[in-house]
């Protein structure tokens, strides 16, 4: 249910602004994506994990404000971000 080591070493190659970048905005919110989407998937089969519910409803706000500060300070990328991940649909 975790993300493997080998997982979050291709997103944060992914979503990098440098290449010493390892924890700006853009790489928190894809790493936030792929576990909400895990998590997801998991609580789609099991319907009574309310303990990781909350854990998946946590990890949702945390990304909504990661989302809200990238939309204040870099618009460009914010849109960028929402395409790349699809998120919105």
């Amino acid at each position: 249910m975790s993300i493997t080591q080998e997982e979050k070493q291709n997103k944060i190659a992914e979503f990098r602004t440098s290449d010493a970048d390892c924890g700006s905005s853009e790489v928190q919110i894809a790493l936030l994506t792929h576990r909400i989407n895990t998590l997801t998937d998991h609580l789609k089969q099991n319907k009574k994990d309310h303990s990781s519910r909350r854990g998946l409803l946590a990890m949702v706000s945390r990304r909504r404000s990661l989302l809200d500060y990238l939309k204040k300070t870099n618009y460009e990328t914010y849109l960028s971000m929402l395409e790349r991940l699809s998120i919105r649909k």
